[in-house]
């Protein structure tokens, strides 16, 4: 960023201090429910792009989700989580059909896994959904 523009935005109070405005808006974006912005650098600039509820319907459908993993993505916007028996119950899908469709979507960073293996484990949304239903990389993090 510009140095002579970055002290006039201290001036006005429109920034705190050089480096901190980023952390606040990941951080307002996250309080708002929001996705995290993306920030990039391009073009000799800077640009912060900011992204409204990406798990619409419309959305989902359009990143080729069936019914039942739009239905299920729904209730994870609703309840923070979902687990492989409560997606069995809510789809009414086997116990296999469930633990391949949230594998699915792990791989397609729409949810984030927590835990490795069994009761414990469950998944949230990443807010970063690509898009691509057919992804081969899974985002895991340990249980919290």
């Amino acid at each position: 960023m510009n140095e002579l523009l970055a002290d006039v935005f201290f001036k006005a109070g429109l920034i705190e201090a050089w480096g901190r405005g980023t952390i606040k808006i990941t951080n307002e974006c996250k309080n708002a429910g929001l996705p995290e912005p993306e920030f990039k650098e391009e073009f000799g600039g800077f640009s912060v792009c900011f992204y409204k509820d990406i798990y619409t319907e419309e959305i989902l459908r359009k990143m080729g989700l069936n019914e039942r993993q739009i239905k299920a993505v729904m209730y994870v916007k609703e309840k923070g989580r979902i687990t492989n028996k409560e997606y069995q119950i809510v789809c009414k899908v086997s116990r296999q059909t469930a633990a391949r469709e949230l594998l699915h979507m792990t791989r397609s960073n729409i949810y984030l896994r927590h835990g490795k293996t069994g009761r414990d484990t469950y998944y949230t949304l990443t807010g970063k959904a690509t898009g691509n239903i057919n992804a081969s990389q899974t985002t895991q993090t340990p249980h919290k």
